[in-house]
């Protein structure tokens, strides 16, 4: 029995508590990713120019104080609404919660989204997206905004990793369509997190 015990707590603290703490090895990972996708020609929004003298993304250096677990509240009965984009193109989203936290003793809310049509798919069920500005934004970080891919959480709170967030297509190549960042998701603190601006 003692054994079992043992084994549960190391469970919960792998696959539980962890994720809930900074991991400076999970954002290694995810720069290593992103890097690896952006320098394959089969699966990088680079032009080709770009491609090919691409070495790496430019990143803010790993924050712990970037990393936040937001009290998270259900926002159930939205409405769907079609999303701007850079383009024609307004995907249908809708509203799936509020995520409220704090960033150098200042209160912040976030709205995050589900997209309707990818929700229909198993693999991106369980999917929220996160678009977000801040201070930075058309300074250190790209002028748009940047996004964060998050899971539906299973209780009343949620990991932001801040240090996850990464630009949409359209900072590397016009071609791309990319959903515009809400006004409400407009951060008044510098974000010095994720992935910078690609040109200067």
């Amino acid at each position: 029995m003692k054994n079992y015990f043992t084994i549960l707590f190391v469970f919960l603290f792998v696959f539980g508590y962890s994720q809930e703490k900074f991991n400076q090895r999970a954002v290694v990972k995810f720069q290593h990713e992103l890097n690896s996708e952006y320098a394959d020609a089969k699966t990088s929004p680079l032009m080709e120019q770009d491609l090919a003298a691409f070495k790496s993304l430019d990143y803010f250096p790993a924050n712990e104080s970037f990393f936040v677990v937001a009290q998270f509240k259900r926002t159930p009965k939205e409405k769907p609404f079609k999303m701007q984009t850079s383009t024609d193109r307004k995907p249908v989203y809708v509203k799936y919660g509020e995520a409220t936290f704090t960033l150098n003793g200042k209160s912040f809310t976030l709205n995050l989204y589900r997209s309707i049509e990818l929700s229909k798919q198993a693999k991106y069920k369980d999917d929220l997206f996160l678009p977000f500005s801040d201070l930075t934004s058309g300074n250190e970080s790209y002028i748009g905004g940047r996004y964060i891919d998050l899971k539906i959480p299973k209780e009343n709170t949620i990991a932001i990793d801040f240090n996850t967030a990464y630009n949409p297509y359209c900072a590397y190549n016009h071609r791309y369509s990319c959903p515009k960042v809400p006004l409400e998701n407009d951060l008044n603190i510098e974000v010095k997190a994720g992935v910078k601006k690609f040109h200067d």
